[in-house]
């Protein structure tokens, strides 16, 4: 079992950066695929980013690629999202997710994550 806990969320201005993080616990957390989602008020909810167990291979959004980067880092237990110019468009609640596919995959669909974490709230001003 994984227990995931999100922080660094909060309120910016359109054009900055943001670094949220994920603390994990549990024995597992290296064989995990880890994601991040984010869900706007009245959508769904949607992948952001994923990175595989050893960190090797990141996928990333189309409407994130090139502005936000995953890592992690196994040693600490932790996954990163470096988030910078930010639009207003990018406003959400952001949760990490925990995941156990094939080696190299990071799957997109809510549904393959086992565990998630409460959320963090993201707020890009214009």
């Amino acid at each position: 079992q994984v227990q995931l806990e999100e922080s660094g969320g909060g309120l910016v201005q359109a054009g900055g950066s943001l670094r949220i993080s994920c603390a994990a616990s549990g024995r597992t957390f290296s064989s995990c695929t880890m994601g991040w989602f984010r869900q706007a008020p009245g959508k769904e909810r949607e992948f952001v980013a994923g990175i595989t167990r050893s960190g090797g291979i990141t996928s990333h959004a189309d409407s994130v690629k090139g502005r936000f980067t995953i890592s992690r880092d196994n040693t600490k237990n932790m996954v990163y999202l470096q988030m910078n110019s930010l639009i207003p468009e990018d406003t959400a609640v952001y949760s990490c997710a925990a995941a156990y596919p094939g080696l190299y995959e990071i799957p997109r669909r809510t549904s393959t994550y086992k565990y998630w974490g409460q959320g963090t709230q993201v707020t890009v001003s214009s």
